[in-house]
Parts: structure tokens; C-alpha cells; sequence
């Protein structure tokens, strides 16, 4: 049997998205961008959904989802925000590196990100806290996540005690009202994950997938990291 014609198999394979055919000096700019695609587009609930993947201090690793709040191409860092004192605080305070996957099923589309993380500065913990919505800031008094508990009802009790620690009463405040004035806990904020090894995928016919990979290093540099030139690397499926 013959090779196959090129161009049939283009037919076959190449007929939906794909990466670029030279591949970008750097990812997070095509990444981000596909973020902001997948939030606007709407077809798809928590478009910001992404696992998130830590080393346990006993050398286990443990997966979660977490909401990317925040898509910084440049300098290249995602943001989530949780409570530092829970299992993924504890975590990524014993070993601060981390690894995310987005993954938009309704585009075929995949980013994964990995590299050091670092807890996000107080002032835009505070500047996100307050714009949660009150139900979210009393939940984060109230929990101690992660932490065994008795029963709901123990939960709900704390709850009524945060409330009542503010002088907030359930009945006479509007659902989602982000007005309400509640202090952040010093256990909940933010954490940046740096990007240091980033690939994109685009899904393919037959798993004839798009596939690239991009690394560069990364210096401390102030509360962060200061990023080299990025490498970039074609991979197969």
C-alpha cells in the first residue's frame, strides 16, 4: 500500500482548530485569552473551574477544583483563594509548587500550568474579600476547613455565631449583597501559581491531538518570581 496523500489527511484530521503553525514566543498571552473566550462564550458553568494539584506534607498529592479569580499573562500567574489553615494551605506552605488544568469540554480545549505558588499580597486578598457577598465572608469565619465536625447543625451554629460577631442578622440582609462590611480573616487569601511549564492542547480527530509545551525559569524577585525567555516545544498527543 501506498502513503498516504497529504492533503486526504489533512481532510481527515486537520479540518478543526489547531495551535499555531509557528508556535508563540510565549503562552500565557493564547492562554488567557482563551480564559476570557470560555467566560464570555457562557456555554459552559464555571468556566474559571480548574483542578488544582499539591504535594501533601507526607508526600502524598491531593486534587482539587478551585475558581482561577484571576489571569495574569503578564507576568504569567494565576490567582485562587481559599483558607491558608485548610488541607491545600497546609500544603502548599510545606511545599510551595502546584500544578492546574483548565479543561473547556465545549471547545475542546485544555491549559495546563504548574510551577512555584506564593500567597498573594494582603492588599488584594482585602480587595476581593470585600467583594464578596456576605453569605462567602461570614462562611469564611465560620469554617474551619478541612477540620472534622460534629454535625451540620455544629456548622450552622458557627455560622450564627459569626454573624452575630458582627452584628448581622440573616432575615434583614438582601441575598448576595456585597455591601456588607466584614473584615478578612487573617487565615483566608489568596495564592499566585507562577507560571513556570505551561501546555496547550486543542482536542483533534481520533486523538490526533494539538499539543505544545512551553518552560522557562523563574527568579525571586519581591514577593514573586521574575520570569527568563520561555522555550518552546511541539509534542505529540
Amino acid at each position: 500500500m501506498g502513503n498516504a496523500d497529504q492533503s486526504d489527511l489533512v481532510s481527515v484530521y486537520g479540518g478543526g482548530e489547531s495551535l499555531p503553525g509557528v508556535l508563540p514566543s510565549e503562552p500565557m498571552g493564547l492562554a488567557s485569552a482563551w480564559f476570557e473566550e470560555a467566560q464570555r462564550r457562557g456555554d459552559q458553568p464555571n468556566a474559571n473551574a480548574m483542578t488544582l494539584a499539591t504535594l501533601e506534607p507526607d508526600g502524598g498529592v491531593s486534587a482539587r477544583i478551585v475558581l482561577c479569580k484571576s489571569f495574569v499573562a503578564d507576568p504569567g500567574y494565576v490567582v485562587f483563594y481559599t483558607n491558608y489553615q485548610g488541607r491545600k494551605g497546609r500544603a502548599l506552605a510545606a511545599n510551595p509548587r502546584a500544578a492546574v488544568v483548565f479543561h473547556w469540554d465545549h471547545q475542546d480545549r485544555q491549559v495546563r500550568i504548574e510551577g512555584p505558588v506564593v500567597r498573594s499580597p494582603a492588599s488584594e486578598s482585602d480587595a476581593y474579600f470585600a467583594n464578596r457577598p456576605w453569605e462567602s465572608k461570614i462562611g469564611a469565619w465560620a469554617s474551619a476547613q478541612s477540620e472534622p465536625i460534629a454535625s451540620r447543625e455544629q456548622l450552622l451554629a458557627q455560622v450564627d455565631e459569626a454573624m452575630a460577631r458582627f452584628g448581622l442578622v440573616a432575615g434583614e440582609l438582601a441575598a448576595g449583597d456585597r455591601s456588607v462590611v466584614v473584615p478578612r480573616p487573617a487565615h483566608w487569601g489568596g495564592w499566585r501559581v507562577w507560571a513556570e511549564r505551561v501546555e496547550l492542547w486543542v482536542g483533534g480527530v481520533g486523538r490526533v491531538h494539538d499539543r505544545a509545551r512551553w518552560v522557562r525559569g523563574l527568579r525571586t524577585s519581591g514577593d514573586g518570581f521574575e520570569g527568563g525567555p520561555w522555550s518552546a516545544t511541539r509534542l505529540s498527543p
